[in-house]
This record gives structure tokens, C-alpha cells and sequence, in this order.
């Protein structure tokens, strides 16, 4: 039976309004959903690989593979004996260098006694050749009055003359004890460079020791253990990571067209593919500064020849909420479902 006419305007209105709407959802942003998933995210935690600062042979591990740690706790031993040795080296130096310097200020001391006789020494002289000086002009006027031999006239000549070279000797004498307090100042302040480089040695042997003890650098659960007592270890070399599983975070990649509306603060339910039936709940912590090809050693980009077009994924860090029992559950590496709620 056919359909009167009005309803069919009815049904044609209705059938176009349906198409028209099909086609603005079809055609609507990505980014004006009111939750936006992706199943391309990851648990993931900012774990730290030991490895230790000097080479030698394991003598002790303390820890087990997925072990919990706190922060400090010691984890192995290096043998030391060669580190003791050297800081004891070194601690003889230091004292070698503070013993010289010990000597060199007890002859600065000596010196200075030694300045004190030589300007002794010319003071004698001094007053020695003034009266060989008197006692020449003396006996020469005796002799040119005939009161007194040319005999004696030169004998205090001669003693005038020893007299003034005795003076001489003396004065070379007390500059050079001068001098000596320079050259022993400058053997002093030597010394005492060699006793800073000697306890920059000895600092440097104390800490290379404290290296021998490996502590965890933070808390949390021992993984990729792979040091083994007796084992020799070089300078370097990672011996195991620590994962901080109480501060794991998600790190999701969602497409470009997503983010237009995702803002930091934004809530966030994840779902975790090891934990069925179990929600977490996250908040939107940042967002990432460039795409993951674009840390790429070789750029994807082709600027010559033909060109297709690929939206790309950029990261989004989301902060798992605190208490939440089912948390603690999350290891590094799973894979998760988050849906931020944008409205």
C-alpha cells in the first residue's frame, strides 16, 4: 500500500536528516570527543642503573634479584686492599710533607739566630775599625812629629786595613743570612704546596676506597642483577638497576589529532591489561615538547619526491593518584588503556 504523501515528506525529511547528521559526526575533530583512549601507552618509572666508580673484584653482594631497597642500603663490596694500600701511601705522604715543612720553619728559626750573630758580627767590626781607624791617625801624626816610629805608624795602618776587610766579610756575611731567610721562605711555601697535593691524594685515595662500598643511589626493587662475588668489575659497567615501582608513571602516545582539548590537570581512567576489572585512576601530569620520530637519528621527513601524510603521536605523561591499592601491583613495562576525561 502506498504511503500517503505527507508521509513521505515525513520520511524523506527524516532520511536526509539522518544522512546529514551521519555525515557532520563522521566529519567531526577527533579532539571534540568528551574522553580520549589509546592503547599505545606503557607503564614506565625512571629507574637508575649502579654501576661502580672503580675497578676491582666483588667481594660481597648483599642484595637478591627483585629485592626491595632503601636508599643507602649497601649492596656490594669491592676488595680494598689495594685501595688501603694506596691510602696509606698517600696519608705518608702528607705526613712526609708536614715534617718537611716542620724542618724548614725550625731552620727559619735557626736563621734568624743566625742574622742575629752576623749583625753582631758587624758591630764588633764596626767598633774594631773605628779604633784602628783612631789609632792610625794617632800613630801617623806621632810619626810626622818624630814622636812616634814609622814602625808603629804602619802596624796601625795594616790593622786599619784588616780591620776594614774583617767589616767587609762581616756585612757579606749578614746578607747572605738574609738571603737565606728568602731561599728558606721560598722552600717553605714549596713544602707547602707539596702537602696540599699530597692531601688532594690522600682525599682522592679516601674517596676511590668509600667506592669500594656500593650503596643504592634510591629506594626501590632490585632488577637486571648481574654481579656476582668474584667477579671482576670495570669503572662503568651497570651492575643492576633499581626500578622505583611507588613512583611509576604512565607514558601514553596519543595520535595529534587528539590533543586539542588535553590540558595538564585533566582526569584520567586507566585500564590495565594485567589487571581485569581494576580501574586506576591517573591525572594528566605534561605533555610531550615533540613527537618520537623526531628524536630519531634519521629524520623520517622526505622533502624531494612524492609525499604521504602520517599523523604522528606525541607523548602524554599521567600521574598515577595516590592510594590505590590495586597500584602497587604495576611493574615497568605493562601495558595500559588510559581515557582522559576532557569534559
Amino acid at each position: 500500500m502506498a504511503l500517503p504523501k505527507k508521509a513521505r515528506i515525513i520520511s524523506a525529511v527524516l532520511l536526509l536528516a539522518v544522512a546529514i547528521g551521519g555525515v557532520l559526526y563522521l566529519n567531526r575533530p577527533e579532539s571534540s570527543a568528551s574522553t580520549q583512549s589509546t592503547d599505545d601507552a606503557y607503564v614506565l618509572a625512571d629507574f637508575t642503573t649502579v654501576a661502580p666508580q672503580v675497578s676491582g673484584t666483588v667481594d660481597s653482594v648483599m642484595v637478591e634479584d627483585n629485592q626491595l631497597v632503601k636508599k643507602g642500603d649497601l649492596l656490594a663490596i669491592i676488595d680494598d686492599r689495594d685501595f688501603v694500600a694506596a691510602l696509606n701511601a698517600a696519608k705518608a705522604e702528607v705526613a712526609s710533607a708536614r715534617a718537611g715543612i716542620a724542618s724548614l720553619q725550625a731552620h727559619l728559626i735557626q736563621q734568624e739566630t743566625a742574622i742575629r750573630q752576623a749583625q753582631a758580627a758587624v758591630a764588633a767590626d764596626d767598633a774594631a775599625l773605628k779604633l784602628a781607624s783612631v789609632n792610625q791617625t794617632r800613630y801617623r801624626n806621632l810619626a810626622t812629629d818624630g814622636s812616634g816610629t814609622v814602625q808603629a805608624r804602619q802596624q796601625a795602618e795594616a790593622q786599619l786595613s784588616i780591620q776594614q776587610a774583617r767589616g767587609e766579610t762581616s756585612q757579606a756575611g749578614l746578607q747572605a743570612a738574609r738571603q737565606q731567610v728568602d731561599i728558606l721562605k721560598a722552600d717553605l711555601e714549596k713544602a707547602r704546596a707539596a702537602l696540599a697535593h699530597a692531601q688532594a691524594a690522600q682525599a682522592t685515595a679516601e674517596l676511590k676506597l668509600s667506592y669500594t662500598r656500593i650503596t643504592a643511589p634510591i629506594g626501590g626493587t632490585i632488577g637486571q642483577k648481574s654481579v656476582r662475588i668474584g667477579a671482576f668489575v670495570n669503572a662503568g659497567k651497570p651492575l643492576l638497576a633499581i626500578v622505583p615501582l611507588d613512583a611509576v608513571y604512565v607514558t601514553a602516545n596519543y595520535r595529534e589529532t587528539q590533543l586539542a582539548r588535553v590540558q595538564k590537570g585533566q582526569a584520567v581512567d586507566i585500564e590495565v591489561d594485567a589487571l581485569p576489572g581494576e580501574t586506576l585512576q591517573g591525572t594528566v601530569d605534561s605533555l610531550g615538547p615533540a613527537s618520537g620520530v623526531t628524536y630519531s637519528a634519521v629524520a623520517p621527513h622526505n622533502a624531494t619526491g612524492n609525499f604521504t601524510k602520517i599523523v604522528q603521536r606525541l607523548p602524554v605523561r599521567i600521574r598515577i593518584d595516590p592510594d590505590q591499592p590495586a597500584a602497587a601491583k604495576l611493574r615497568v613495562g605493562m601495558s595500559v588503556t588510559p581515557k582522559i576525561r576532557i569534559r
